[in-house]
């Protein structure tokens, strides 16, 4: 297991490396490196420190962070095909934002569009909670949240269908492709510390998860409080989903694909496969990252667009085997 974790390690900063090295400035690596470790002013350093250096940390964060709340989800509720989407914290988000550029609100601040996102998701949670109830079980959140992204989806429909500018219709559609494209440090501080925060709660819960693969009744035997596992993990996702949507759009299939790819590595144990999903979250999502850059760079390839393109195989798969009674 110490060799995979060094091999992801070595993995996301290579990749990390190649994203701050790629783009269509054709600036040469050397270059590159010395303008961003001595700044300065000139193009090549604004070029590194004010777009490629908040995109490659921000592919880093939303990466690792799909991957761990996926991971998170798929062990509370022993179902590799669960993903962090479930609980409908992304949909609210891309709803919040979506009313954010339909209104013209976006225009009016340069953090105005991610700010109504995370409101967004702040009500998604705040939905949750309400439908879900405190007692709810597994089967009761998975309802509630499919029951809000519904809610979530048809609002996003809804303003779609009355907008009278298809140039703010077009953005949003393009919004909900998901991009790192164009992000700035500011969008980085704005969506890192609620994502530590989330991360830190999933950590916390692998214990938890470890002892819920016996079943709740086992769990609860060992010490360890369903409930309050179940509302840990809802609120680690929840504040890394919903500030990711924000800063980035809606990028799926990271969450469902990683830890699936990983779960045999580890053993098959959640609190392993934890800190594993995230690194494979973020290599993933890096090297996404640089190949919308290199595949149709003229065209402006999104990035949630390239991860669907790759994650939804995998996923029909998923489907096939557990329908055939195979094992996932």
């Amino acid at each position: 297991m110490r060799a995979l974790f060094a091999g992801l390690g070595l993995l996301v900063a290579a990749l990390w490396l190649a994203s701050l090295l790629t783009g269509p400035a054709g600036i040469a690596p050397a270059e590159a490196i010395a303008a961003l470790v001595r700044g300065g002013e000139g193009p090549v350093p604004i070029v590194m420190t004010e777009i490629r250096l908040p995109r490659a940390l921000l592919g880093l964060a939303v990466g690792a962070g799909l991957g761990l709340s996926g991971a998170a989800m798929q062990g509370y509720l022993r179902n590799p095909l669960a993903e962090p989407g479930l609980i409908g914290v992304s949909g609210m988000a891309a709803l919040g934002a979506v009313i954010a550029i339909q209104t013209g609100l976006a225009l009016s601040a340069p953090l105005a569009l991610p700010v109504a996102a995370l409101t967004g998701a702040a009500l998604g949670v705040g939905l949750l909670v309400a439908l879900a109830g405190p007692r709810g079980g597994s089967v009761t959140l998975i309802l509630a949240g499919v029951a809000i992204s519904a809610l979530a989806g048809a609002g996003t429909a809804l303003v779609l269908n009355l907008s009278p500018n298809p140039y703010a219709a077009n953005e949003i559609v393009f919004w909900l492709m998901g991009s790192l494209a164009d992000r700035s440090m500011q969008h980085l501080w704005l969506a890192l510390p609620p994502m530590l925060s989330g991360a830190a709660l999933i950590v916390s819960a692998g214990r938890g998860l470890d002892a819920l693969t016996l079943g709740e009744g086992a769990a609860a035997a060992m010490g360890v409080s369903p409930a309050g596992l179940r509302w840990r993990l809802v609120a680690g996702v929840a504040l890394i989903v919903g500030p990711a949507t924000a800063v980035a759009g809606a990028i799926g299939f990271v969450g469902l694909v990683v830890p699936h790819l990983l779960r045999s590595r580890v053993g098959a144990r959640p609190s392993a496969l934890l800190p594993a999903a995230a690194m494979g979250g973020a290599a993933l999502l890096l090297a996404a990252d640089i190949a919308v850059r290199l595949i149709l760079p003229e065209r402006d390839l999104k990035l949630g667009v390239l991860t669907a393109i790759v994650g939804a195989p995998l996923f029909l798969h998923l489907i096939w085997k557990t329908r055939s009674g195979g094992r996932v």
